[in-house]
């Protein structure tokens, strides 16, 4: 699996690559992200059709419950070890849990665009449902998933950062000696410098 996330990850930065830097890189991570979200969708309607075809005493909504956190657990673990492996940290339970929350609230968002489409708008064909469920809602919802992400769960100045082997890094305190960084990543352990 770290295989074919990493011959990902060449070529969306291969695509990328004319970009500016930062620009880049949130390209990069959008783009991921939407790649990872594109493994649970099919995580998601693939495990709620298997319930649904081998117990379909269950009715309709456990089989959603199960499909959606099989979805929602293999999202975090796509962005938390492919999108933002760099910005990982420490506190696994925190970080999942904000994960889960802002994984939650974008589902909200196609529910409401749908809402609004059928129900105030007045759209009720399956087409008009499906374009603002599936479509708009989608687009709005990633977005909104995205900018969390990146923000709040995975933002590099939140936590404990992990090395590159995913071990704590160490504490700095000031006036300590500290490691370099490697070469082209930035320097997150610089002690603040003292007012004079």
């Amino acid at each position: 699996m770290r295989a074919f996330l990493d011959r990902m990850a060449a070529a969306v930065n291969a695509i990328l690559g004319r970009l500016p830097g930062r620009l880049r890189t949130i390209a990069r991570q959008f783009t991921q992200v939407g790649i990872v979200g594109l493994v649970g969708l099919v995580i998601d309607v693939g495990v709620f059709n298997l319930l649904r075809w081998w117990y379909p005493e269950w009715g309709p909504i456990w089989p959603k419950v199960i499909s959606t956190a099989l979805a929602i657990i293999a999202n975090w673990i796509g962005n938390r070890y492919w999108t933002f492996r760099d910005e990982r940290r420490r506190e696994l339970v925190r970080e999942g849990a904000e994960f889960v929350l802002v994984s939650a609230l974008g589902a909200l968002i196609p529910l409401g665009c749908l809402w609004v489409s059928h129900y105030l708008l007045g759209h009720t064909s399956q087409f008009a449902d499906n374009i603002s469920a599936n479509v708009i809602g989608l687009i709005l919802g990633t977005l909104f998933r995205f900018t969390f992400y990146r923000l709040w769960v995975f933002h590099p100045g939140r936590g404990t950062p992990l090395t590159a082997s995913g071990e704590p890094a160490e504490v700095v305190t000031a006036g300590a000696a500290r490691p370099s960084s490697p070469a082209g990543t930035p320097d997150r352990l610089a002690a603040p410098r003292p007012d004079r």
